[in-house]
């Protein structure tokens, strides 16, 4: 199994910015897609900004140019860096890890509130 542990979320004030970081950890062949989703007050979850093994990144378009996901293969971790942040992205944001042990898994984070507000 996998488990994740999620950081960095917070309060900031509108335009600012919040690194969020995921670390996943537990027994695995390999880690294949990870991302970050968000569930607002009232919304369904949707997906915010995921990444390929190989790098390549894929982002909701209410956050294209101000969102930027990474990873680090060796260790095991995804960021997302969210600058000039608006309030309609206060949301409770997870970690999603597909993985592969016999078969292809997924597993959620526990969730990190954000909240952009002045």
């Amino acid at each position: 199994q996998v488990q994740l542990v999620e950081s960095g979320g917070g309060l900031v004030q509108p335009g600012g910015s919040l690194r969020l970081s995921c670390a996943a950890s537990g027994s695995f062949f390999t880690i294949n897609t990870m991302g970050w989703y968000r569930q607002g007050p009232g919304k369904e979850r949707e997906l915010v900004a995921a990444i390929t093994r190989g790098g390549t990144p894929n982002y909701a378009d209410s956050v294209k140019g101000r969102f930027t996901i990474s990873r680090d293969n060796a260790k095991n971790t995804a960021n997302l860096q969210m600058n000039s942040l608006k309030p309609e992205d206060t949301a409770v944001y997870y970690c999603n890890v597909q993985y592969y042990t016999l078969s292809r898994r997924e597993v959620w984070g526990q969730g990190t509130l954000v909240t952009v507000s002045s």
